[in-house]
């Protein structure tokens, strides 16, 4: 919940690219290929600033969206292992102005002719997948976002090399890199309060936005998601909501019409009024998870609309539909309401779960993000507990015992956190989490947004990350330890 977040330039010695990049393995053997440059302080893409063919234009860090002009021709330096010269869409050659050594010299495009400042080494980020600075062969300096900016529209300079995000570019075009069927968190740079399913060959993904838009993004590989297009899906407006979009979750159900994709969201009213903020709900028009949607409804409590409501999540069981949430009344309990259908309450919401426990209330009392999570008849609950501006933000589960789902006695807390922080491995505040499937159905896969830092927050700077757990012979879920940024891991079955 939200309250409140290379090009690569070395110098002609290993040795110094040694000292700014802790030692990492050289790049594999030179192969051409065409790629995309994502940077990982931002997701923005290397961007020819409107396809230009003029000489001496600066090149850019801009949003992502397929163009020719965000694709780049890598080919190989004769004689050389991992040192190329990059092309844009007009012909010409990826450029430090000037063949500079300073600091800040722009990143141009020239016309080729295979000086030292038109040569660029991959130089690997340690743990990183198809990540790299990519040295310029003449300055010793990385290319970068002007200052490290992760802002769309930020033009390109050279400083200093490090493994910071702002020098770090992703290539998914790489030929000869890591094994394709791997990937790396994150796969979104900026997705807080992930929800994503895998449906008819395609991974979808929707985070907040924290505007008036609705998004999601489609991959046909879950490493693919880091670079996909965010597409719009819906645009709100007053009074259902405006300004703030965030927690959403899209859900195939039952309607009238048969199979639909309901998509559930909080926004308020007015921009930024956490008073105002509720529950919402569109429909699709037929099958596909990107739509098109229509508005459906508000979700609203029909005796107690008198507090704010965020969170939405579906539990179906018994062959009942609930909604769940979380709500205001001194601290953030956990809530139950009995659905007739997808987008219309059939009674009042009651308590679930209440943070009680020393490792729900740091920072503030909190249940909230609450997921359903059902395998060989047992149903559990999986929820988000202390405030998400800590690093302490974790999981809970609540596991069902049988009898009447709306009342908290059917339920069992566990008196320790499932899922937390791991200072050595970098991971801070992980939470607000849902669940997917493999590709052939035989892995069970997690999918939550953490803080790379012990000081972030609650802002559009959480990043979405994917992992796989496991069950233990009790047959409660065993999510393990969070896996470190950069880190690869073995792609889902069935990729």
């Amino acid at each position: 919940m939200i309250r409140s977040r290379c090009l690569s330039a070395l110098f002609a010695s290993l040795t110094m690219a040694v000292a700014f990049l802790a030692a990492p393995a050289p790049a594999a053997a030179a192969v051409s290929f065409t790629s995309t440059g994502v940077n990982q302080n931002g997701g923005h893409c290397l961007d020819l600033p409107g396809g230009s063919s003029a000489g001496g234009t600066q090149l850019r860090a801009f949003a992502c969206d397929s163009g020719a002009h965000q694709s780049l021709g890598f080919a190989p330096v004769a004689g050389t292992s991992d040192t190329y010269t990059i092309t844009t869409r007009s012909g010409q050659c990826v450029d430090v102005h000037g063949a500079s050594t300073a600091d800040n010299a722009t990143i141009i495009q020239w016309p080729c002719h295979g000086g030292t400042n038109q040569r660029w080494r991959l130089v690997p980020v340690s743990g990183g997948d198809k990540t790299f600075n990519l040295v310029s062969a003449g300055s010793g300096k990385c290319v970068t976002p002007s200052g490290g900016s992760p802002a769309s529209n930020t033009g390109l300079v050279q400083l200093p090399c490090s493994a910071a995000n702002g020098r770090v570019w992703r290539l998914p075009g790489f030929t000869g890199g890591t094994n394709p069927n791997t990937f790396t968190n994150p796969i979104a740079q900026r997705g807080p309060d992930p929800w994503m399913t895998y449906h008819d060959g395609h991974y979808y993904l929707a985070t907040t936005t924290w505007n008036s838009t609705i998004t999601m993004r489609k991959s046909r590989t879950l490493a693919g998601l880091a670079t996909a297009t965010e597409q719009v899906l819906f645009n709100l407006t007053r009074p259902n909501g405006a300004g703030t979009m965030w927690a959403p979750e899209f859900h195939l159900l039952d309607g009238p019409n048969g199979k639909r994709w309901y998509f559930y969201y909080t926004a308020g009213r007015e921009p930024f009024d956490l008073g105002t903020q509720r529950i919402h709900v569109l429909e699709s028009a037929g099958p596909d998870p990107m739509g098109p949607y229509t508005f459906k409804a508000d979700l609203l409590d029909p005796a107690q609309d008198n507090t704010w409501e965020l969170d939405p999540g579906i539990l179906q069981l018994n062959g009942k539909l609930y909604l769940l949430g979380t709500f205001y009344n001194g601290s953030q309990p956990m809530f139950i309401r009995p659905l007739s259908n997808p987008w219309t309450a059939s009674g009042t919401r009651r308590i679930l779960s209440t943070p009680t426990y020393g490792w729900e209330t740091v920072g503030g009392a909190v249940n909230e993000g609450a997921e359903v999570l059902q395998r060989n008849g047992k149903t559990f609950i999986i929820y988000s507990a202390s405030h998400c501006s800590t690093p302490d933000y974790k999981l809970g589960m609540l596991t069902y015992n049988g009898g009447d789902p709306l009342s908290s006695s059917s339920w069992t807390k566990s008196p320790n956190p499932v899922f937390q922080r791991s200072d050595a491995d970098g991971v801070y505040g992980p939470g607000h989490n849902g669940f997917f499937k493999s590709p052939d159905g035989t892995e069970d896969w997690m999918v939550y947004h953490a803080n790379n830092s012990a000081s972030g927050g609650c802002d559009m700077n959480r990043s979405t990350r994917a992992q796989k757990f496991t069950w233990n012979a009790d047959g409660t879920p065993n999510f393990g330890t969070p896996v470190g940024l950069g880190v690869p891991l073995t792609a889902p079955s069935g990729e």
